[in-house]
């Protein structure tokens, strides 16, 4: 398992002034900092752009190629903000992500195909809907498989990410346990006939209420889904606790 630190993203106040104003500064210093701390990857998230601030993920990416190698992951639910971005990466990065939408079906696949990125197949249907269990997941990451392959990418190409859910929801617990056995059908190879590559986004679970649930809850999440064959963690790399529990279960699988 890898861990990518999810922490350079644009919902954080300071640095959605920093993208405003087109400040590196402050994404240089991040980006050292998560390498310090243990991150393998970096997830660079520039939130929802208008269609003049389409150059900000590319802007990103210049940024901290200048004090890191790490490899990049351009996550953003915009085509175009992607596309913008791609031509700037020294090396390839990882596409975050495609979901059953009409547009990303038209307007990802081609990205990922053109210039063989690695892809994430994040598991939403076309009204961007997390479906609750394992056996409506598997379906959606069939059809989703199915739609890369016919546009020309290779299984090997492929990520797959269950969607972790948020606390907040009613049927959290149940869905954070389908996610869990998400992972172990897809790495274990009993879907597609050989071990596919998995993802997930710890930050998800207590996105919002990090002052009402404890950090406990992430590092039991973490211990699952390694247990289960995750191939990568999208996480607060600055936060100890996360860190300390990773490298602990990489010891252990």
């Amino acid at each position: 398992m890898r861990v990518a630190a999810d922490n350079l993203s644009g919902g954080h106040p300071a640095l959605a002034q920093a993208l405003r104003e087109l400040n590196p500064g402050p994404f240089q210093d991040l980006a050292r900092r998560c390498q310090a701390a243990g991150a393998e990857l970096l997830d660079l998230n520039p939130g929802y752009l208008s269609r003049r601030h389409e150059d900000r993920l590319a802007f990103l990416v210049e940024a901290v190629q200048e004090v890191t190698s790490l490899p990049l992951i351009l996550d953003s639910p915009q085509p175009r903000v992607l596309a913008r971005a791609l031509p700037y990466c020294r090396e390839n990065p990882i596409l975050n992500a495609l979901t059953l939408e009409e547009e990303k079906l038209e307007e990802i696949l081609p990205l990922a195909r053109d210039y063989r990125t690695p892809l994430v197949l994040l598991l939403l249907d076309a009204r961007s809907f997390s479906p609750p269990t394992l056996e409506e997941k598997i379906a959606l990451a069939l059809e989703l498989r199915e739609h890369a392959v016919a546009a020309g990418l290779k299984d090997q190409e492929l990520i797959y990410d269950p969607v972790l859910p948020n606390l907040s929801w009613p049927d959290a617990s149940a869905r954070l346990g389908e996610a869990v056995k998400t992972v172990r059908a897809l790495a274990e190879g009993t879907i597609l006939g050989e071990p596919a590559a998995t993802m997930a986004g710890l930050s998800n679970l207590r996105s919002g209420l990090r002052n009402r649930f404890p950090v406990e809850i992430d590092t039991t999440a973490l211990a699952l889904l390694a247990g289960a064959g995750l191939g990568f963690i999208l996480a607060d790399v600055l936060q100890p606790k996360i860190m300390e529990t990773f490298r602990l279960v990489k010891t252990m699988i």
